[in-house]
């Protein structure tokens, strides 16, 4: 738990990594993956959904966002890889001492904070304007 990282002597070379692993993960994961990718296209679908519902998608609509089904192949294998990349990477960060899984817990909470803030962002501009010029990924077999 992050927490209890703090509960630990933190040196420079501490403070200095945990500053550079929260810097990178806001960069790689808060920006680049989540804002400018995952959270336009979730909100993109989510908006498609609810211009065109059907109970499975309803049902499942978490899923759907995500791009795990009625997703082009090629957005179905990069959704499944990463969500096991992630997975496996919770599994391995587990194994880490205290104060680095802090750290590295640190970092991602600054990215996952990022993200989750420019979901909210996309999501109400995609579910409440007019216009949205982002790509849902519907294949049309499957509109």
């Amino acid at each position: 738990m992050t927490i209890s990282a703090f509960s630990y002597h933190w040196f420079w070379y501490h403070w200095l990594s945990f500053a550079l692993i929260a810097l990178i993960l806001a960069y790689v994961k808060g920006y680049r993956a989540l804002q400018r990718s995952f959270s336009p296209r979730v909100a993109a679908r989510a908006r498609y959904l609810k211009a065109h519902p059907n109970i499975v998608r309803v049902i499942f609509a978490p899923l759907f966002c995500m791009g795990f089904f009625h997703a082009p192949k090629k957005r179905q294998v990069m959704t499944i890889s990463v969500t096991v990349g992630v997975v496996t990477l919770i599994i391995l960060v587990r194994l880490l001492q205290q104060p680095w899984r802090g750290i590295i817990d640190g970092g991602v909470v600054v990215g996952l904070i990022w993200g989750f803030v420019s979901l909210c962002f996309f999501s109400f501009q995609a579910l409440l304007s007019e216009r949205f010029d982002y790509p849902h990924e519907i294949p049309d077999n499957q509109a």
